[in-house]
């Protein structure tokens, strides 16, 4: 069974660091191109960063030069190290892995989701 497990999540002050993790199980996930996506408070899910094969890494615009999306495709895991967090980074985050379908690669497997909160 394939199963996505994250860790790290919590309470952090404006300015600080965090570190989320995913771990992978059921499936080996180093051909898969893999992200983190978050939900804030009455807003839709968007992407943070995704991490290629290869690791090659896109972010969102509001999180350059602050996140940093990272691999260790031995260990089957997924990281996202959070710097200068601010408030409207306030959300619950999401690790996801994509799956190869017929019609290409698509968003298939999540993370059980976890709560990330900044205080100003």
């Amino acid at each position: 069974q394939v199963q996505l497990v994250q860790s790290g999540g919590g309470l952090v002050q404006a300015g600080g660091s965090l570190r989320l993790s995913c771990v992978a199980s059921g499936n080996p996930f180093n051909r898969n191109p893999m992200g983190w996506y978050r939900q804030a408070p009455g807003k839709q899910r968007e992407m943070v960063a995704l991490i290629s094969p290869s690791a090659s890494t896109t972010y969102a615009e509001s999180v350059k030069g602050r996140f940093t999306i990272s691999r260790n495709n031995v260990n089957n895991t997924v990281f996202l190290q959070m710097t200068d967090v601010r408030p409207e980074d306030t959300a619950v985050y999401y690790c996801n892995a994509e799956r190869l379908g017929s019609n290409g690669w698509y968003p298939h497997y999540w993370g059980q989701g976890t709560q990330v909160t900044v205080s100003s």
